[in-house]
């Protein structure tokens, strides 16, 4: 029998060193594979979520209070006005119609100092992991759907949809329910929309003379909010005040539509004046 050469018993432990060390490297690849499929279908879901189903929003002025502050988050469904309807009560965040957001908020908002961190931000809100900017966004309550009249003849009186006084409970502390006289019927594919801190809200009365006499067309809402999620301290889900609307005929019944007790016509009755933060 030949003679083992010299150096043979040393080379088999070397050979299984090499082969483990392959196996290694091997899982290793494996597990990264492993990892980026989940991150990457975690994305996807992400995305497709904000796209068809929900997203977030923060909120970036005080147009809202008490309903939400600075600063919160709100968590969105976009199955309404998609797949389910609108409603009176209803709380929706809308692209901006047309320069509704003031130069100073659009300015704010917009600001980007090219940080990483920022960047890192843009991305997550666009795949649904953050908040989304609010730069072409506002968040209002739903008073009028089309078709309704919405009015009120000053300071210290009541909202009126289709001739029916409506009590507001959610409208800031000490405010009126309107300042500013308007008499409005909304046009067909639109709603009208107020902020619930009614003194510092640039809302559909703020915006008489522009497109759909301030009216938001219907087309432009993104979703209907449903949950607050930020502070957690004031988690709460957001329910619609139906019993707000309980009374409310449906437009053109007695009282309702375009008819009313002062004989208008259910234009614009006020004009839109003063200046305030941006909604």
């Amino acid at each position: 029998m030949a003679a083992e050469p010299a150096g043979g018993q040393a080379a088999q432990p070397l050979t299984r060193r090499a082969a483990a060390g392959r196996g290694a490297k091997r899982k290793g690849r494996r597990a990264l594979g492993d990892l980026a499929f989940v991150v990457v279908a975690a994305l996807v879901l992400s995305f497709l979520l904000k796209t068809f189903l929900i997203q977030s929003f923060y909120i970036p002025s005080g147009s809202m209070i008490p309903t939400f502050e600075l600063n919160d988050r709100v968590l969105v469904t976009k199955l309404a006005p998609k797949a389910l309807d609108l409603h009176r009560g209803d709380i929706v965040v809308f692209h901006d119609p047309g320069n509704w957001v003031s130069a100073t908020e659009d300015a704010k908002n917009q600001a980007d100092d090219g940080s990483f961190l920022a960047m890192l931000h843009k991305v997550a809100a666009a795949v649904g992991l953050a908040p989304s900017p609010s730069d072409d966004y506002l968040i209002k309550r739903v008073i009028g759907l089309p078709g309704d009249r919405v009015s009120c003849a000053g300071p210290g009186l009541p909202v009126m949809v289709n001739g029916v006084a409506i009590n507001e409970p959610y409208i800031a502390a000490g405010a009126n329910p309107s300042d500013i006289v308007f008499d409005v019927v909304v046009p067909d594919g639109a709603i009208w929309v107020m902020g619930d801190n009614r003194a510092h809200s640039a809302d559909s009365r703020k915006h008489m003379s522009e497109a759909l006499g301030g009216a938001v067309a219907i087309k432009q809402v993104v979703g209907v909010a449903q949950v607050r999620t930020w502070p957690l301290s004031r988690l709460a889900l957001l329910k619609n005040p139906a019993a707000v609307f309980a009374d409310v005929p449906e437009p053109g019944a007695s009282g309702g539509g375009d008819s009313g007790g002062d004989g208008g016509t259910g234009e614009t009755a006020g004009s839109t004046t003063g200046t305030e933060e941006a909604p």
